[in-house]
């Protein structure tokens, strides 16, 4: 019986998850997990990456002891890279939160305007998308000698296999690959004067990297929203929402949609296993999260929300405002938004999670008139599925049909992946 290793890493934690088919049915058994969290380096925030590879490793072991493992791969979220001096990393990994590409993106634009970058490549503004970020290591010299650029799990791949690969999907968020062509851009890069060595032909899911230990090594949909959508048991091509640190809202459609109204409202088109995901990068569990660590460490996840639904608050915030991106104090950036403030702890969540609701709400119906498209269902997976409260504030605020799904969809769908290309 062959079995497989999903290694599913997010902002906050990572998941080694054994995979393998018995009597017709997908079996899973989590073997490892760790935290994960950014680290402030020299007033940058950073990712501790050798503590990575070190879980990385510490897991395939654990799972080789108790099982044979015929192939892994590795997703985590985009955007976010590791620059190399050949097989020399270079230090620090920034991360996505960091505010250091505020300063480049006008810089940017001037040399390729917002409205050109997203005819050309159909993704979304963000103020992290890599284009931003490798344009400011290019202005402080980071560039300088750096003979690679590698996402973060092909670089981890890398340090598994020593092979270096370029993945569709998550290279797909850099905001820099054609929707035309699914490769990168030449004329941006061209426009922006960046190495054009850094930039190779990209690799489709299901493609053989190398080996670790006896272990066949394959790219999945290294993007970890690429790969949720791969493992979500959809009866019908349906909204979905992957409710982690983020809310990934989107649909699939058989080609990019990078017309002007996809522009305005800042719908992407990010790369999918054989057809374009149209979605939407929008506040997710963050604020819910960071309120806890502030508020009440220690109080459990179902005391909270039940205390979140008793509440009688009924103010909400914009939840996708920059206030919330990266505040010092959440539970400061909730009372400057608020014309009336929460006074007891169970106002803060009420207020978060109605406020989540609403922008999918406002993310679906933009999602219908771009598509021409009415849906009658909406898939959740993910964290944020396992919270019937917010499920429920979704459905009524939404008016859709939710299929909440508590599944560690990601892991699914990079052992779908695997197993496809093993068969």
């Amino acid at each position: 019986m062959k079995r497989y290793l999903a290694i599913d890493i997010g902002a906050s934690s990572g998941r080694h998850i054994v995979g393998w088919m018995e009597n017709g049915a997908l079996q899973t058994k989590e073997v490892y997990r760790f935290p994960n969290g950014v680290t402030e380096i020299d007033g940058h925030l950073c990712w501790d990456i050798e503590t990575l590879e070190q879980h990385v490793k510490a897991g395939i072991e654990k799972a080789q002891a108790e099982f044979e493992i015929e192939s892994l791969s590795i997703d985590t979220w985009g955007v976010d890279y590791v620059l190399l001096r050949g097989d020399e990393t270079v230090y620090p990994v920034c991360a996505y939160r960091d505010a250091r590409t505020e300063a480049v993106i006008e810089k940017v634009h001037e040399r390729m305007p917002f409205s050109e970058l997203y005819r050309r490549t159909g993704i979304q503004f963000q103020p992290f998308n890599t284009i931003y970020q490798l344009y400011a290591d290019k202005l402080t010299g980071r560039l300088n000698g750096v003979t690679d650029f590698l996402m973060i799990p092909e670089y981890l791949m890398y340090r598994l296999t020593g092979v270096k690969s370029h993945e569709y999907t998550n290279a797909t968020t850099t905001g820099m690959v054609s929707a035309e062509t699914g490769e990168y851009d030449a004329e941006i890069i061209k426009a922006l004067d960046l190495p054009t060595h850094l930039f190779h032909s990209l690799q489709k899911p299901g493609t053989a990297v190398g080996e670790y230990k006896g272990i066949k090594v394959l790219l999945c949909a290294t993007h970890d929203t690429a790969s949720a959508v791969e493992g979500i048991p959809m009866e019908e091509n349906a909204p979905y929402i992957s409710s982690g640190t983020w809310s990934l809202l989107g649909v699939k459609t058989s080609r990019p949609i990078t017309d002007k109204a996809g522009m305005q409202a800042n719908w992407s088109n990010e790369g999918g296993v054989g057809y374009n995901r149209y979605q939407k990068n929008i506040m997710g569990m963050w604020p819910v999260n960071r309120l806890r660590a502030e508020l009440c460490p220690e109080k459990p996840w179902s005391e909270i929300v039940a205390e979140a639904e008793a509440s009688a608050f009924d103010e909400t915030v914009d939840a996708n405002a920059p206030a919330f991106l990266a505040p010092d104090s959440m539970k400061r950036a909730f009372d400057a938004a608020l014309q009336r403030k929460p006074e007891t702890t169970r106002d803060y969540f009420r207020c978060v999670y109605r406020s989540l609701a609403l922008s999918y709400q406002i993310a679906i119906e933009e999602l219908e008139h771009n598509t021409e498209t009415r849906y009658d269902k909406l898939y959740i997976v993910g964290g944020g599925a396992k919270n019937g409260f917010l499920n429920r504030l979704t459905e009524d605020a939404t008016g859709k049909k939710v299929i909440a799904l508590p599944i560690e969809a990601t892991a699914l769908g990079n052992l779908k992946i695997q197993m496809e290309a093993n068969a």
